[in-house]
């Protein structure tokens, strides 16, 4: 599991200005307030991050105002999804130019009647297209979302081809049993999550951590989850507070929590939430922090 990323990680959400372009300033001040809450990574432009819906050179431009911020490279992880391969291997090259070695990578989408083998040759082109032994690659499974689906014999084999460079998954389907799969066919291979409520017993079996979206809202309550078995109850009930499109909802209630306008915001096809959603939602969030920190 060496260089591969561990610990709590935050799926960022992207805080856009009145243009719709990325509020720099926003996401600098956002990403402070989250290591200052002991987290120790972020990943822009994931699913949380709407990150399909941002250009190579958008995505770039924002992990450079971090870097200009003073944010340790080593602490960013870029998502680096696109269903064209040369389009994925041109951004995480200009990634690893930042001095980043991760990047979170969906397999290819779009067409979803893929094969295995066809999921092995797609990464397999990613990671020969890259070409950078710093690589260290965050395989991507989300399959509700994406549409295609990571099998962990295709995990299996490209750790057995590729060594360190392909460094861990994210398991974002929340199904538990699926987590199981990843570990038990690639035991070399770094494992997280991306369901906080599956954290705690994640780790108990051989688990590395989570990258997730709520520790954008409640970064404590997901720190919880690494050494309180007593914290799943909370964590339960923040995450059943999210009703509704998951980005939207969750981006109102952070505009509520920072005072951010820009949290609030969404690029379409999202439709921002009613901001009198996150405004319900982030003073039932400040409850619960305060009722677990008792």
């Amino acid at each position: 599991m060496t260089n591969a990323i561990t610990g709590l990680w935050v799926a960022l959400a992207t805080p856009l200005d009145a243009t719709g372009a990325v509020d720099h300033g926003a996401l600098v001040r956002h990403v402070r307030f989250l290591m200052e809450r002991g987290c120790d990574g972020v990943v822009p432009f994931g699913t949380t991050g709407e990150g399909t819906s941002f250009s190579a050179p958008e995505r770039l431009a924002a992990v450079e105002a971090l870097l200009a911020a003073g944010i340790p490279a080593e602490r960013i992880g870029l998502g680096a999804g696109t269903p064209a391969i040369p389009d994925a291997v041109a951004l995480s090259k200009a990634a690893l130019g930042l001095g980043l070695t991760h990047v979170l990578v969906l397999p290819p989408y779009f067409y979803r009647d893929v094969t295995e083998a066809g999921i092995v040759d797609a990464f397999a082109a990613f990671l020969d297209g890259v070409g950078d032994d710093r690589l260290r690659a965050t395989l991507y499974h989300i399959p509700q979302t994406s549409g295609v689906g990571l099998p962990p014999g295709a995990v299996a084999t490209l750790r057995a081809r590729y060594g360190r460079l392909v460094a861990g998954v994210k398991d974002s389907s929340g199904d538990f049993a699926q987590f199981q799969a990843f570990r038990a066919a690639a035991p070399e291979v770094a494992v997280c999550v991306g369901n906080e409520a599956d954290i705690g017993r994640a780790l108990a079996e051989g688990g590395t951590g989570t990258i997730c979206g709520m520790a954008n809202l409640v970064p404590d309550l997901v720190r919880a989850m690494f050494t309180d078995p007593a914290a799943a109850e909370p964590m339960r009930a923040a995450i059943g507070l999210i009703r509704g499109p998951f980005v939207p909802v969750l981006k109102s209630a952070m505009a509520a929590m920072t005072g951010e306008p820009a949290f609030g915001r969404v690029r379409p096809p999202l439709v921002a939430a009613d901001p009198a959603t996150g405004q319900r939602i982030a003073a039932d969030l400040a409850g619960l922090s305060r009722a677990a920190a008792a």
